[in-house]
């Protein structure tokens, strides 16, 4: 299967010539001209990674892509922009792109950088962890081949303590992963999280490490 990009783009004709390039290179662009057709073609259709210029119509690129995020779409993001300050590349790393990159550029650039992003979220994507099986284009994780129905929180948790296996997760970086700057987490809320965990996975062993944070052990 081919690998699969969004690209957001209002200038027709750059667009044509990006779908032109993705294509010589081995790979399926499908060209949306304004922040709303590439937010329904995100509920149609799923993607490997997404090309989103700033400055489009109707639903500006870091909007989007900060609606993305919300809908926790953990689909890789470059953003292709003629922005240079820094308050707009600050504010695009926020809403959770993985990389910039400034037009003009030169079109080995852009390729180089959709491979680097691409083998990246791939090395670092989890399949399992003995009879735990994470689905990250589906965001489901899956127990004895039973999918377990989760909380998005109960997710990302479990996500978290599976790429992190038999190393203590800091309470500090489940904060950070569960919960915005503007959303009030707790150790209390963790631990209610954690225990629904323990609940549904009896035979998974979910160490407390006191005052420190949590631990999946295999």
């Amino acid at each position: 299967m081919s690998t699969r990009i969004l690209l957001l783009e209002d200038d027709s004709l750059l667009g044509e010539t990006l779908l032109d390039l993705l294509d010589d290179a081995g790979y399926e662009g499908v060209h949306v001209h304004n922040g709303h057709e590439a937010l329904d073609a995100t509920y149609k259709e799923k993607f490997d990674i997404y090309l989103l210029d700033i400055n489009v119509p109707l639903l500006d690129g870091v909007s989007l892509l900060d609606a993305l995020r919300n809908a926790d779409d953990t689909t890789p993001a470059i953003f292709l922009t003629s922005h240079k300050d820094k308050e707009t590349i600050k504010r695009g790393f926020n809403s959770g792109a993985d990389d910039f990159i400034i037009k003009p550029f030169d079109n080995d650039e852009l390729l180089w950088r959709v491979e680097a992003v691409l083998k990246r979220t791939k090395h670092n994507e989890v399949k399992s962890v003995g009879d735990l099986k994470h689905d990250k284009l589906h965001q489901c994780i899956s127990y004895k081949e039973q999918s377990l129905e989760l909380s998005r929180k109960e997710y990302q948790l479990l996500v978290l303590l599976m790429q992190h296996v038999n190393a203590t997760v800091p309470k500090e970086l489940i904060y950070d992963e569960l919960w915005s700057s503007s959303e009030g987490g707790s150790d209390g809320a963790i631990r209610v999280y954690v225990n629904r965990l323990k609940q549904l996975l009896p035979d998974v062993m979910i160490e407390n490490v006191r005052g420190v944070g949590y631990k999946l052990v295999h």
